[in-house]
């Protein structure tokens, strides 16, 4: 598995057995692609990162479409992290608890 994937399925909580879904239209995602080039930014950051199936992985070659995939993806990715400081939050309310 290269690099980049193991980044996504790692935030995401994925593993080989999952069925990752394209982030823009639902179907079966079959690329993890770089949203900038990544033979320009050397960048596997998780916001750089979207799951996609072929069709919309050869649409964005249109800027104005890869533009489109990242404010949803960031979207994606923001609701996860929203939601890991909410657990964060209710598991320390519990471990102040049992103090």
């Amino acid at each position: 598995m290269q690099k980049h994937t193991k980044v996504y399925f790692n935030f995401f909580g994925y593993d080989e057995s999952h069925t990752i879904l394209c982030e823009m239209c639902s179907a079966v995602a079959v690329d993890i692609h770089h949203l900038e080039r990544r033979n320009k930014t050397k960048n596997d950051y998780i916001e750089n990162l979207v799951a996609l199936c072929r069709d919309c992985h050869i649409k964005c070659n249109d800027s104005c479409f890869n533009a489109y995939c990242r404010i949803q993806h960031l979207q994606v990715v923001c609701e996860q992290v929203y939601a890991l400081i909410n657990l964060n939050k209710k598991l320390d309310a519990i471990r102040k608890n049992k103090n």
